[in-house]
């Protein structure tokens, strides 16, 4: 029989990973980690000078933020895979807190009610925060690289700015009247989302500068990908 010429291929275990894989790397699972402690503590509502804020919101402005930055690194591909892990990770969070919830509890121990109070997630709060996630993080994919692709490299703290502003809004309306329109009184809803789009673009400000912490992956050099 013949032989194939070629070499046989080898895997160097001792070969350095490229420091922008690593950061990427970073990146996504800081994202993720930060999406679902988002999703977990949007479950209450909080009273925050005066504004009626869910408590999601402390944390969910970060995800715009390191989105933009897996964009910065990775690339769009690498931005929507990073936006559909996450959500995908929600769901099954979500499954598996009511999965935990809804099987007997060892009685030896006692009801441990406890942990429904805390954990079992109001559905419709959740599919809430999934929906505008995904809906407002991919509207960021594409403000970003349409930024990136009219202005390039230059002024890159305009990507954030202007990615962030367009996603954020879109984002605090269709999370609040998919989780709160019709169980809690218009004005709580309204507050809700004001407050929303405050806090998060004063984290998005404040957070600007991260963008130029991170380099681009070697091969995601150019203006943008498709």
């Amino acid at each position: 029989m013949p032989t194939s010429s070629l070499p046989p291929v080898t895997v160097d275990p001792d070969r350095r990973v490229p420091t922008w894989a690593l950061t990427l790397a970073f990146l996504v699972a800081a994202y993720v980690a930060a999406q679902m402690l988002a999703d977990i503590t949007s479950l209450r509502i909080l009273d925050v000078a005066g504004f009626s804020v869910d408590g999601g919101t402390l944390v969910y402005p970060l995800t715009f933020t390191l989105r933009d930055l897996i964009h910065k690194v990775g690339g769009v591909r690498a931005a929507r895979m990073a936006i559909f892990t996450g959500a995908g990770v929600n769901l099954v969070m979500v499954g598996l807190f009511w999965l935990v919830g809804v099987l007997p509890p060892d009685l030896s121990v006692g009801m441990q009610e406890e942990f429904g109070d805390l954990l079992s997630p109001v559905l419709r709060i959740v599919i809430a925060s999934i929906v505008a996630e995904v809906v407002a993080e991919l509207l960021d994919t594409e403000a970003y690289r349409h930024w990136v692709r009219r202005v390039g490299e230059r002024h890159q703290w305009g990507r954030v700015l202007v990615s962030n502003a367009v996603a954020i809004p879109v984002d605090s309306a269709l999370f609040v009247v998919i989780a709160f329109a019709g169980a809690l009184p218009p004005e709580v809803v309204f507050s809700i989302f004001w407050a929303n789009v405050i806090l998060k673009f004063a984290v998005s400000v404040l957070s600007v500068p991260l963008i130029y912490v991170v380099k681009p992956g070697e091969r995601y050099r150019v203006p943008e990908d498709s």
